[in-house]
């Protein structure tokens, strides 16, 4: 090729990059005033945390989630607002109360919370604490007939260190701004996958004899450490959501600066004797399906095109799932509204989905994109079936359906509840380039970010990975890392309303702009 040559062709391609986005200000302008002067996202995020309370897949309240969203879409005015089935998921769970107390060498009571999916005490039971930090079977095997009645703490102190980082954040120019520069990827460590996938194997073989040993020795119940200090409980799971497999017994995770006491207290040799009555049951004895709320505003014009939003329906059970996820969920749905209450006509459908089993690793969104849009197949050795796929030695690529060319793009909300500061570009440069233009009548209200970044962990995933455009929204963290992710602060007193309303406002806009482009959103090329 000539040098004159390429460097029309390099110049062509960047004029196709940056082709000026047609930009409906009017429509934008009807989208702030339903979102900043009627909102009802504060309705939204109360009822649910506040009437509904935290959402465990499966559980008796995330049933009350899945259905009330569904009605209130529906009462909206939004079309083919529905319940979509995956699994099965597991069982039901849910626990009332918990209390733990001291009762020698003094009295006192401890702050713990039960992990979900393990069984209650069936009543107050009294036991002898020690501690028995077991990495291997053998380390339980030596203790074979030593445990009866006994309330085991398996984790090891932890010394609390004074924090020198804030508990309440929001981005200044100069994060954002290191946000946008490029990050060199890592490469693939082939070797670390491989040992991480058996670390992964070993230590769920591990959880299970365990789950099995100690129910048969007579243990009363397990004590873990919270992974975070100054009195916050962060706790996710335990047991076995899974029929037929060992659910072991009551198993709590108690705050840091209780669970160092006790373990002092056994440093010097006392006998700490402690109370238990934790209320907690399995509401079904099988495994059950999971539900996603779906729900539609029909397209003008190209309406078999699909835009969609979502967030994560499902919580841990600690707190009320506010900013994790309730906010999220109040958001998109709140987008939904605006859409609707301003009567535009997008050309593509725009569809929201509320996903559950995200905190069991995306599984509703990876089951709806499995059933609609692309399958990622099984890995032909049954040990690995249940890997993440990231810990997959040879991922296999995606069997694409039809559908899969119809979608636009899918933005997910799910980084607690802070403003929207900008986007994530997930490495789609040409669309990087589309963002920049529909961000800028957005940047009085503080969207002034595009980075072309990955980010993970997040429901956007599992459009990502089968080349769907999937994108996570930059969020300004407040204080969602340092109190509420995972914990029994994760309240409404934590979520801030001017936020929601933002947030709203911005992604009501961007779906509109994606539904109403001449062409989908650029798609980056499929990897394996």
């Amino acid at each position: 090729m000539t040098r004159s040559l390429t460097a029309f062709l390099l110049l062509g391609l960047a004029g196709v990059a940056s082709a000026a986005e047609y930009i409906d200000y009017a429509a934008l302008g009807r989208i702030r005033q339903e979102g900043f002067t009627n909102s009802k996202v504060m309705d939204t995020v109360t009822t649910l945390t506040e009437r509904i309370g935290p959402r465990l897949t499966n559980s008796p309240q995330m049933d009350a989630a899945n259905e009330w969203t569904r009605k209130q879409l529906a009462e909206w005015g939004l079309s083919n607002a529905r319940l979509e089935a995956f699994g099965p998921f597991g069982r039901g769970w849910e626990y009332q109360s918990a209390s733990v107390h001291m009762t020698a060498p003094r009295q006192f009571t401890l702050s713990a919370l039960p992990k979900a999916w393990t069984p209650g005490t069936e009543g107050a039971v009294t036991g002898e604490a020690m501690l028995l930090v077991a990495k291997t079977q053998a380390d339980l095997d030596k203790y074979k007939g030593k445990l009866k009645g006994k309330i085991l703490f398996i984790s090891d102190a932890r010394e609390i260190k004074p924090s020198d980082k804030p508990d309440f954040v929001r981005y200044d120019e100069d994060k954002l701004k290191e946000l946008q520069s490029f990050a060199i990827p890592k490469p693939a460590d082939a070797a670390k996958r491989k040992s991480d996938a058996e670390d992964f194997l070993r230590q769920r073989e591990l959880t299970q004899y365990s789950n099995r040993f100690l129910a048969e020795e007579g243990v009363l119940a397990t004590v873990s450490l919270s992974s975070w200090d100054n009195g916050i409980i962060r706790v996710t799971g335990g047991g076995s959501r899974k029929a037929g497999e060992p659910v072991g017994v009551p198993a709590l995770t108690m705050i840091t600066e209780h669970y160092n006491q006790v373990l002092r207290l056994l440093e010097k040799g006392e006998a700490v004797k402690l109370t238990l009555d934790i209320k907690a049951r399995y509401t079904s004895d099988d495994d059950r399906v999971a539900h996603n709320t779906v729900a539609e505003l029909p397209g003008h014009g190209k309406k078999d095109e699909v835009v969609m939003i979502g967030a994560h329906l499902d919580s841990w059970h600690g707190g009320t799932g506010a900013a994790d996820n309730a906010a999220g969920v109040a958001v998109m749905m709140e987008a939904m509204r605006i859409l609707k209450a301003t009567g535009l006509k997008p050309k593509r459908t725009i569809r929201i989905a509320l996903w559950s089993a995200e905190e069991q690793g995306l599984l509703g969104s990876a089951a709806y994109v499995g059933t609609h849009f692309a399958e990622l197949p099984v890995p032909a050795d049954p040990k690995l079936k249940d890997l993440p796929r990231s810990l997959q030695e040879n991922p296999l690529p995606p069997v694409l359906k039809p559908a899969h060319g119809k979608v636009s793009a899918y933005f997910n909300y799910d980084n607690g509840g802070g403003r929207i500061r900008g986007i994530y570009a997930q490495e789609n440069l040409a669309a990087a380039e589309v963002f920049r233009q529909w961000i800028a009548p957005l940047a009085d209200i503080g969207v002034t970010t595009v980075t072309s970044r990955n980010t993970g962990s997040t429901d956007h995933v599992s459009f990502d990975r089968v080349g769907i455009p999937g994108f996570q929204f930059v969020q300004d963290n407040l204080d969602y890392f340092t109190h509420v992710h995972h914990t029994h602060l994760d309240g409404l007193d934590h979520i801030q309303a001017e936020d929601l309303r933002q947030s709203a406002v911005v992604v009501a806009s961007l779906a509109y702009l994606a539904a109403m482009r001449d062409e989908p959103m650029p798609r980056k090329p499929l990897q394996p």
